[in-house]
């Protein structure tokens, strides 16, 4: 078995769906199933984006959908050190509670703060409880935070994963009477409130950004620089190992999936070379609007994303 192969089945089209490393791990996957004479129709490879938060912005409101409630929050970039550990699995809700203080102390936050956190999230966002003297909070955690959920699966440019985010809860004024603050009532409100502060924020579209590494004879050493610049990537290093030379660079995840032709056209199929993940790097404001539209056209969604006021409501 390869760990770095997952396959799942789409609930909805039924699709059976194979991620793996890279094209060419895709490549090699998909000929190993068609050599054990099992027929398969492949699509086109498809990359996975992220979505985050670029700036900050003061206590937006949304209404629930009966009207009676509303929940004001805020949101800013979540410090790297503590997204990443939440990535890595070392703070999270199921760990021990003491535990996750010590560390998120050692990442600079007071004693306060990590006393009122409401969700940590895997993909690397919190939910923190900003409110103040407010009733019914405790009995509406849950329902809130599953409005904060829905949207760090599925953020508002394009449906892809969030990261990297910091929601602060600022206030709350619920309907007394239970009946008309339950799930169905506050969890909308929360999403829609969520989904205002980013976009009042201002959200970006983060893109895969693959490490490379290139063999090559060294009299092709600008051959190869050719192929990465035109694919927006670039070279970041050289090292000359005895004919041959070691170009160490990084190109986007999606401008892999004709590199093979390139690179053979330029170096005569003199070049090998290998790729690993990097890092997830906000995509060029130039192609930006062009791909979210597309990622969205893909998921049968509009080709523009809802505006401010279809989740933010006025007094």
């Amino acid at each position: 078995e390869d760990p770095n192969l997952v396959v799942k089945i789409d609930e909805e089209s039924g699709e059976t769906l194979v991620a793996g490393m890279g094209v060419l791990h895709l490549d090699v996957a998909t000929h190993r199933i068609q050599d054990a004479k099992v027929e398969i129709i492949t699509s086109e490879p498809l990359i996975n984006y992220r979505e985050t938060v670029k700036g900050t912005c003061e206590p937006i409101m949304s209404k629930s959908p009966n009207r009676h409630n509303k929940i004001f929050m805020k949101v800013e970039p979540l410090e790297p050190a503590i997204a990443h550990m939440l990535r890595t699995g070392e703070i999270s809700d199921m760990k021990d509670k003491k535990v996750v203080a010590d560390l998120l102390k050692g990442a600079g936050w007071d004693t306060d703060t990590i006393k009122r956190i409401m969700k940590l999230d895997p993909r690397g966002n919190v939910m923190i409880n900003g409110t103040k003297g407010v009733q019914f909070i405790q009995e509406s955690t849950d329902s809130i935070n599953s409005g904060f959920e829905e949207v760090m699966k599925e953020g508002p440019l394009c449906k892809e994963q969030m990261r990297d985010c910091k929601f602060i809860f600022t206030h709350f004024v619920p309907h007394e009477d239970t009946a008309h603050r339950g799930l169905s009532q506050l969890g909308p409100a929360s999403r829609r409130a969520c989904m205002g502060a980013l976009l009042t924020a201002g959200t970006t579209i983060l893109e895969p950004m693959l490490a490379i590494e290139v063999r090559v004879p060294t009299d092709l050493v600008g051959n190869v620089a050719t192929v990465l610049s035109g694919k927006r990537g670039k070279v970041l290093d050289m090292q000359q190992k005895g004919a041959a030379s070691i170009i160490i660079g990084e190109i986007p995840a999606s401008e892999t999936f004709t590199l093979s032709e390139a690179m053979r056209g330029q170096t005569a199929g003199r070049a090998t070379w290998n790729t690993s993940f990097k890092a997830w790097t906000e995509l060029p404001k130039s192609i930006a609007t062009t791909a979210i539209a597309e990622i969205r056209k893909r998921k049968g969604l509009a080709p523009v994303p809802p505006g401010i006021d279809e989740y933010i409501d006025r007094e």
